[in-house]
């Protein structure tokens, strides 16, 4: 639906060199969410377990982290808005504590500054933690003849149902762990380090599978019970870097754009519907992700073939399928890395689940990527009767620091 250094010792993780070194870089996920790529065998040993808390993914170097890794088995959100009475010189010191404790806790060690010593014996699990700009951020930084022309407002889009109060943000943080107690303890750290600087304004965490949950790697599924990410960007792709990272301005060189949203599912009626009217409504087979077009002997993996036809003349692909309505061929080639996380968040007061999908698109330029690929989800899509976007923001992802550096340092010293 709507996925620099040796990325750590347990199986199924890679080298992140490896990864930006094969392909300008990257791992994706689909218009509404879920992962491209594996995860590693079944850990049942303690040897296994103790391997999978200690994979690392360093924090300085060309890229962030949390863009091109796997996506982890937890995820927290949290933007924040600046005190008015933080100019630049406060933002400097912010992002520069901030690079500082998250490049201590990737590698595993006590965060020193904030430090709440919960995760004392735990992780480093994976941990990235990445920093992203709102449109609001430059002017309050006096430097909004910097502001690049990509993080223009996002469009609204029919049926959108946005909350205001969980939406925008002038500095976005995604922390990402394979240890949920992992992932809190860099929350609170970096809450802490913004008291007197900035207020967080909105937060949200988010869940995907467990490494070793399954037997074998596969592709996630999401709350609907579907196989999620399969058609995705891949670092293969001779255009993947140019669909992915941004060329300029000069400080955002080699950066990306991500789009957040939160998507609730309408569970209540989706639960409701037969199997096979739900496939209809993906264009895949609920039980292993093989596409409506490839006949029973299909696979995940097999071609979607959007001209396949039944016996009976139909489209094997319905025309509102959601595969067909965001497949990059009928949205004229526009594609995005896409990484998605569950989330549920109890009952809403007429008892139905507030639960869904915290999906995230990374992309170069939001106006080739998202917009025009959710213009057409949002008004010809059959899944989108059983969704409700409910919140969005769209932040500038600066590239990666280097030793000693900080995130956003091109931009705020340049």
């Amino acid at each position: 639906m709507a996925p620099a250094g040796v990325v750590g010792a347990g199986p199924g993780r890679v080298s992140r060199r490896a990864v930006l070194g094969g392909a300008g870089v990257g791992l994706a996920v689909g218009a509404g969410g879920g992962v491209w790529g594996g995860r590693a065998s079944a850990r049942g040993s303690e040897a296994a377990g103790a391997a999978l808390g200690e994979a690392r993914v360093p924090f300085h170097g060309v890229r962030q982290g949390g863009i091109v890794e796997p996506a982890q088995a937890r995820v927290e959100w949290v933007a924040f808005d600046l005190l008015s009475s933080t100019a630049r010189p406060g933002l400097v010191t912010l992002l520069r504590g901030w690079s500082a404790a998250a490049a201590r806790m990737a590698a595993g060690e006590p965060a020193a500054e904030g430090e709440n010593q919960i995760a004392l014996d735990a992780g480093p699990a994976s941990l990235t933690v990445t920093f992203g700009f709102g449109a609001s951020l430059f002017a309050k930084a006096g430097l909004a003849d910097r502001r690049p022309e990509a993080l223009a407002a996002l469009p609204a889009f029919p049926g959108d149902a946005l909350d205001p109060a969980r939406s925008d943000g002038d500095l976005w943080v995604q922390i990402g762990a394979d240890d949920a107690l992992v992932a809190v303890h860099a929350l609170r750290v970096l809450i802490r380090l913004a008291t007197g600087l900035a207020a967080p304004r909105w937060q949200m965490s988010g869940f995907a599978r467990t490494p070793g949950a399954t037997a074998r790697p596969t592709t996630g599924r999401n709350l609907m019970g579907q196989v999620d990410g399969t058609n995705n960007p891949r670092p293969t792709d001779p255009d993947f870097a140019a669909r992915v990272f941004a060329t300029g301005p000069d400080w955002m060189a080699g950066g990306s754009y991500a789009v957040l949203r939160r998507i609730r599912m309408l569970l209540e009626g989706w639960d409701t519907l037969p199997t096979d009217r739900q496939e209809r409504v993906i264009g895949r087979r609920k039980s292993d992700g093989a596409p409506l077009s490839g006949g029973p002997d299909a696979t995940e993996r097999t071609p979607v073939d959007l001209a396949a036809t039944r016996a009976d003349g139909t489209l094997a692909i319905a025309p509102d399928a959601h595969v067909r309505v965001a497949a990059p061929d009928s949205n004229g080639g526009a594609a995005m890395l896409r990484r998605g996380f569950s989330f549920q968040d109890g009952l809403l007061p007429d008892g139905s689940p507030d639960a869904g999908l915290l999906f995230a698109a990374f992309q170069a330029d939001p106006a080739r990527g998202f917009v025009p690929v959710q213009q057409r989800l949002a008004r010809g899509d059959g899944l989108s009767r059983y969704l409700r976007h409910e919140a969005s923001a769209l932040f500038a992802v600066p590239p990666g620091a280097p030793e000693g550096g900080y995130v956003g340092q091109p931009l705020l010293e340049g």
